[in-house]
């Protein structure tokens, strides 16, 4: 029997998943066994969240994320937004100067000027913060470190750390994986009628049948080997959910970039496989290690992803998957890793998540907080968020086996009101693939996989779910796209034991899971932002309010298909107990938010609302550069932008170069006098062309830029000869 892996996005609990809901409840070490000291020598990387302006950054991405605020669109760089709201001068000098002296290793700032990094020894650790660290374990589970005692902050550190992440070493994630029989028979199974359990006046559940189905509806396309598959192919879904228009008017990624967050690693060749079938372009994929020494092993996650994504947009200019181990303190430094890179990303998609009150009792407050401000300094700079809502429905903390608890709870990130949740339904498709139906992912009773979905025990509801909800608590997913692995989406993966194993040899698979719908969706906010910006506009940056903005105009309708039908209730195969949460119905709903999105009408829909992109203007006076070591360029915006300028200098017996000023920030309308200064290298270039009486131009270019650096508008280059 051939044997998929589906619900693609699992969390485990504390210690690897041994925990009941009594033990969750009673706190961090509950059912551990202590077994002996932690290893004196043993070195263990820490995170430390320091004293931020935390309120006054996520209001500033509030703001410059919502249609109607008067700062809509004015994002700022990621340098900028540290200075603003990062960690103090003094106190970024005084921790990096106590924790050095203390023995840590690796200590610096992060680029967010959110937290500080550091490596130490067990001993160390346990000098500074007060406290015993141990081996525990729990179960059979691997063993790890953890603190015998409330850690305290050093007095040193007093007003500038607020807490340290890292000294418990359990992982918060887990590989494996939920598996789904795709080729066996699996028709629709009837649950034991149960009479609905209400939660609020909005939630109430019946659970009747799964969502699953066979065989695959529609039209398939693409290679044999694949279209022997049950999995729906590219065509299919991109028709469903209408990329199909942006893609045929060459909209398909250019100049945009994706990053993943991943807990697994990918072969290339699989993806170049599945790029040839299909007819893809496959666009640059770099990978970077989060917490690791070397690359993780190949897994069907990744692959999953990076698949989806390529079909979503072939021609991004590029993917950066990164890839951190489990442990709390890599998984923070993992939020904020693509905010390091010297590439910005226009969309991060994360395909993990574990349940809030696990997350909470791994990091802390502080911890949570920290993740919560990094999320925001990548909403303040234009950076589109996505997150998976998880497989495990309305029942998020996962325990013994990768079994949910019978208790309803949400996953974070996708829970963060600064990140865009992304739930999970399946679809029935006519022969033109268009969707005639759709439902709420639940496999149960026959499996226990569903789409994440609920209300958070650690977000009040945000402004733009007024409207939408009553309770005070952020609700999870805003949105929802297919997820469910029955069907699933066809990829090729050929991961050892996740897709080939004993009982499979094809590396062709039917996946699923939100994390296919998460990647999936961000492929299609790239194309919106490269749609946008053809047309002189800002990135979408934070989604959400955008979003629900729209749910309540007269174009509603035409962006979003309403899920009416099924729940994310696992009760079903949990014991037969439905926990009331979470049911599909007319409108916004706990199970599936505003429904699925047509892409080419949101697109169409943001270019109306997202403010356009500032013009720019140039002048360059007369000048003497070799003599003055730099060029001079006027660079003029027409509102508020970041603005710089570069000059490509052709010397006529040596190779061009080109030299760039640095950038400002204009905040209104107005002119700067720009300096392009030469290198030492390049002043004895143009000196010794000049002796020769060589002819040497410059092309001067004023440009507007991305807080990623990235050129959003530029003016026609203006060509000045240099003589002195």
């Amino acid at each position: 029997m051939r044997r998929s892996a589906g619900a693609a996005l699992t969390v485990i609990a504390v210690a690897l998943g041994l925990l009941t809901p009594d033990a969750l409840a009673a706190g961090p070490l509950a059912g551990a066994t202590r077994i002996g000291a932690a290893p004196a020598s043993q070195q263990i990387p820490l995170v430390l969240p320091l004293k931020v302006n935390g309120a006054g950054l996520q209001r500033f991405a509030t703001a410059v994320s919502t249609p109607g605020s008067s700062q809509y669109g004015q994002y700022e760089s990621i340098a900028n937004l540290a200075t603003r709201f990062g960690v103090s001068p003094a106190n970024r000098a005084r921790v990096l100067r106590y924790l050095r002296s203390a023995g840590a290793t690796g200590v610096k700032i992060d680029v967010t000027g959110l937290f500080a990094d550091a490596t130490m020894s067990v001993s160390v650790a346990q000098k500074l913060f007060g406290t015993g660290l141990a081996n525990f374990r729990i179960g059979r589970a691997a063993s790890f470190i953890a603190p015998t005692a409330v850690a305290r902050i050093p007095d040193a550190l007093h007003g500038a750390v607020a807490g340290v992440v890292g000294l418990d070493t359990r992982p918060l994630f887990d590989q494996s994986q939920t598996e789904s029989s795709a080729k066996a028979q699996w028709p629709h199974v009837a649950a034991a009628k149960v009479a609905p359990t209400t939660l609020s006046n909005e939630s109430a559940v019946a659970h009747s049948a799964v969502s699953g189905y066979l065989p695959r509806s529609g039209t398939p396309s693409g290679c044999t080997a694949a279209q022997l598959e049950p999995g729906f192919t590219p065509n299919q879904y991109l028709t469903a959910y209408n990329y199909a228009p942006l893609q045929a008017a060459g909209i398909t990624g250019q100049g945009e970039r994706v990053a993943l967050i991943e807990i697994d690693g990918f072969r290339y060749s699989d993806v170049r496989a599945f790029a040839a079938c299909f007819a893809l372009a496959t666009p640059a994929i770099n990978g970077f290690g989060v917490g690791l020494s070397h690359p993780l092993a190949p897994g069907g996650e990744t692959t999953l992803d990076l698949e989806v994504l390529d079909a979503a947009a072939p021609h991004l200019k590029g993917v950066d998957v990164y890839e951190t181990d489990s442990s709390a303190s890599d998984v923070l430094q993992a939020l904020t890793a693509p905010l390091r890179s010297g590439s910005k990303p226009d969309v991060i998609s994360a395909s993990l998540g574990a349940c809030e009150l696990i997350t909470l009792n791994a990091v802390g407050s502080a911890g949570i907080n920290t993740a919560e401000n990094s999320l925001a300094i990548a909403g303040a700079s234009g950076i589109s968020i996505l997150a998976a809502s998880g497989d495990a429905g309305s029942s998020a903390c996962v325990g013994r086996g990768g079994q949910p608890l019978p208790a309803l709870a949400v996953s974070f990130p996708a829970s963060s009101p600064l990140v865009t949740g992304v739930g999970g339904t399946n679809v029935t498709l006519n022969s033109a693939n268009q969707i005639t139906a759709q439902d709420v992912w639940n496999d149960a009773p026959v499996s226990v996989a569903a789409a994440g979905g609920g209300v958070s025990q650690l977000f009040h509801r945000p402004s733009y779910q007024d409207g939408f909800v009553t309770r005070n608590r952020r609700i999870v997913p805003d949105v929802s796209m297919l997820a469910d692995p029955l069907p699933g989406y066809d990829i090729y993966c050929t991961a050892k034991g996740e897709c080939i194993n004993n009982g499979n040899s094809n590396p062709w698979i039917p996946f699923g899971g939100t994390s296919a719908a998460s990647p999936l969706l961000a492929g299609g906010i790239a194309l919106v932002d490269e749609s946008l910006r053809l047309h002189h506009r800002q990135d979408v940056g934070l989604a959400n309010p955008l979003l629900y903005q729209i749910d309540h105009s007269p174009e509603a309708a035409s962006v979003f298909s309403d899920v009416v039908t099924g729940d994310n209730d696992l009760g079903a195969s949990l014991g037969g107990k439905l926990l009331g949460c979470c049911t599909a119905g007319v409108g916004f709903d706990y199970a599936s938010g505003l429904g699925s999105v047509n892409l080419a009408a949101l697109s169409f829909v943001a270019s109306t609302i997202v403010p356009k992109i500032v013009a720019v203007s140039l002048s360059v006076p007369g000048q003497e550069p070799v003599q003055r070591g730099h060029l001079t360029a006027k660079v003029s915006c027409s509102g508020r932008c970041l603005l710089a300028a570069y000059a490509a200098v052709a010397v006529a017996r040596a190779k061009s170069f080109e030299v760039f000023s640095d950038v400002a920030l204009l905040k209104q309308k107005g002119r700067k006098t720009l300096q392009l200064k030469f290198s030492s290298r390049q002043l004895r270039q143009l000196r010794g062309a000049l002796s020769r009486r060589e002819k040497i131009t410059a092309t001067v270019f004023g440009v507007i830029l991305d807080p990623g650096g990235n050129i959003e508008r530029a003016t026609r280059g203006t060509k000045l000869r240099i003589k002195r």
